[in-house]
């Protein structure tokens, strides 16, 4: 029985992450998406991620399938959408999220997002906010399988993002 598991980074882990990252920052180009294509995340945001407790892995038998950053704070942000959250309570937020190419396919982002749901029940948090690239097909297409609701846009390093939130109860 392969058990998923997730937990914290450690820093000894941020090469095996970068390189998912990079495989993720490759997949974006390859399909003509923007995201990601500016030197952003690198190895820097990881460590740093890793260093504020932000930094997740999603693990099977000790292999990391999957990274985010979760956190459990203001997303500066998401002070000023335009539009509208459905909650203005505590949140969590998921950022940088890539997946190993060698479980590509296999549902491994929405079970990282399932697992955060977890997570974010165990915090007595119950709202999850997402954004990401108008043209990141592949992560509109989970946010939509796992209900999230289009709240609108953010704005992240001068670009606009579709804005999404969850709310768990």
């Amino acid at each position: 029985m392969n058990t998923l598991l997730l937990r914290k980074a450690n820093l000894s882990e941020v090469p095996q992450i970068w390189e998912i990252i990079q495989d993720a920052i490759e997949q974006r180009r390859l399909e003509g998406s923007k995201q990601w294509q500016d030197g952003y995340p690198n190895e820097l945001s990881i460590e740093n991620d890793i260093n504020n407790g932000y930094g997740f892995v999603l693990t099977e038998n000790e292999s990391i399938l999957c990274y985010a950053a979760i956190i459990f704070d203001i997303e500066p942000a998401y002070e000023d959408i335009e539009g509208k959250w459905l909650t203005n309570g505590d949140y969590a937020v998921v950022h940088r999220v890539a997946v190993s190419k060698l479980t590509k396919g296999k549902g491994i982002a929405t079970k990282l997002f399932q697992n955060v749901e977890g997570l974010c029940l165990e915090h007595n948090i119950y709202s999850i906010k997402v954004d990401t690239n108008f043209d990141n097909v592949p992560m509109l297409k989970i946010l939509d399988k796992l209900d999230y609701t289009y709240c609108g846009e953010v704005y992240f390093r001068g670009a606009a993002r579709k804005a999404y939130e969850k709310k768990l109860v």
